[in-house]
């Protein structure tokens, strides 16, 4: 019984560490803090030439209006590699681009990173046969595997 359990909570481990959150959300736990996955992803973004436009701290905006929000930070990216053949297939996929990460800091202390998953956008813009949803969501999820490593 013993091994079957351990393959069970491998599973499930494996599972919740890449989990779907709200619906079309793609979460991944990092072991770094919020500033340090966003820098990592806002590095990798770079390498990876895209374009990022945009790293908005959530947090830092709070305090400023005097409230207190934990660790969040958005990195809007992309380039029109990526993006021009998903608005090929349907041009209303735009008002979803460029692609945002959301890295925060959970009640537990957990950091996350979040992205909406293009294959989730392809059903909302009704062109699930698109292929290039698919290549963008394979890069997102190597992209989000590769900053989160330990």
């Amino acid at each position: 019984m013993k091994p079957i359990r351990l393959i069970v909570v491998a599973v499930l481990s494996t599972f919740l560490s890449f989990a779907q959150a709200a619906e079309g959300l793609v979460t991944v736990k990092s072991p770094h803090s919020v500033k340090a996955t966003m820098d990592k992803l806002e590095m990798q973004a770079e390498e990876r030439g895209l374009n990022v436009f945009a790293r908005i701290d959530h947090a830092a905006g709070a305090a400023k209006v005097g409230s207190e929000l934990r660790p969040t930070e958005v990195l809007i990216f992309g380039n029109p590699k990526g993006g021009t053949p998903l608005m090929e297939c349907e041009q209303t996929v735009g008002i979803d681009l460029p692609l945002k990460a959301l890295v925060w800091e959970d009640a537990e202390g957990q950091v996350w990173l979040g992205y909406n998953d293009p294959r989730f956008l392809a059903e909302r813009h009704n062109v699930k046969d698109c292929p290039a949803f698919d290549k963008v969501a394979d890069a997102l999820k190597g992209l989000a595997e590769h900053v989160t490593a330990h």
